[in-house]
C-alpha cells in the first residue's frame, strides 16, 4: 500500500497516511513533486490524467506528479514515478522550485492540498504510459505552452497554472533556468534529500 508523508504547515513530517485515504474534502497537509520532462530538442512532455484517477480525471497537466515515500527522496520518487507512470528514463534531474505550495478544490469537494517541489528532466525515451495513470501524451513547444496556459487559452490543472507563471519568471529557456536551493525545501524532504 503506497503511503503519503504529512506535513505541518511548517513542512516537517507529521505522521504517513494510506494514499487511498488522503484525498477528500478535507485533504491533510501532504508531501509531493512535480515533473517537467524536456527531451533533446526543447519540447516538453505533457499528459493527460487518467480519466479513473480521484483527482483532475482525465485534465491534461505537467510531465509527471507523485508522491515520495516515507524516507524516499524527492529524486528517487521523480525516478520511481517516471518509470511507474511513463516508462521512461531521466537522464538528468534537477530541482527548480523547492518552495512550491497549493491547494486546490474540484467542483464536487475534492481537494489537493501540498508542498510539491518542481523539478525539470530531459529523457531520450519515448513514453509507453501506464494506462491507469495517463490516457494521453503530447510533446509540446514550452514558449507556447506557457503562453496559451498563461492566457487561459489551454485548459490545464490548477497546479500546472501555478507551476507554469512561476516558471516564466525563471526565464524563456527552461536549459536556462537555475537548479533550486535544496535548503529551501521543506524540512521533511530536506533531511532525505540531502543525506
Amino acid at each position: 500500500m503506497e503511503q503519503v508523508v504529512l506535513l505541518t504547515e511548517s513542512g516537517h513530517a507529521l505522521g504517513v497516511l494510506d494514499k487511498a485515504a488522503v484525498h477528500h474534502r478535507d485533504t491533510p497537509l501532504h508531501l509531493a513533486f512535480s515533473c517537467y520532462v524536456f527531451d533533446s530538442r526543447g519540447r516538453l512532455l505533457i499528459t493527460q490524467r487518467a480519466r479513473g484517477k480521484k483527482t483532475w480525471p482525465g485534465v491534461w497537466t505537467n510531465s509527471c506528479c507523485g508522491h515520495p515515500g516515507p524516507g524516499e527522496s524527492l529524486t528517487d520518487s521523480v525516478r520511481r514515478r517516471l518509470r511507474q507512470e511513463l516508462r521512461i528514463q531521466p537522464t538528468e534531474i534537477t530541482l527548480i522550485l523547492p518552495r512550491f505550495r497549493y491547494r486546490a478544490v474540484m467542483p464536487n469537494g475534492i481537494a489537493e492540498n501540498e508542498m510539491c517541489p518542481v523539478f525539470r528532466a530531459y529523457t531520450e525515451s519515448e513514453p509507453r504510459p501506464d494506462s491507469s495513470e495517463v490516457d494521453g501524451f503530447d510533446w509540446v513547444d514550452w514558449s507556447d505552452l506557457a503562453d496559451q496556459v498563461r492566457n487561459g487559452r489551454r485548459d490545464v490543472s490548477p497546479w500546472c497554472i501555478e507551476q507554469v507563471t512561476e516558471l516564466i519568471s525563471l526565464g524563456p529557456d527552461p536549459r536556462q533556468w537555475s537548479p533550486g536551493d535544496v535548503d529551501a525545501l521543506p524540512p521533511a524532504a530536506r533531511a532525505v534529500e540531502i543525506r
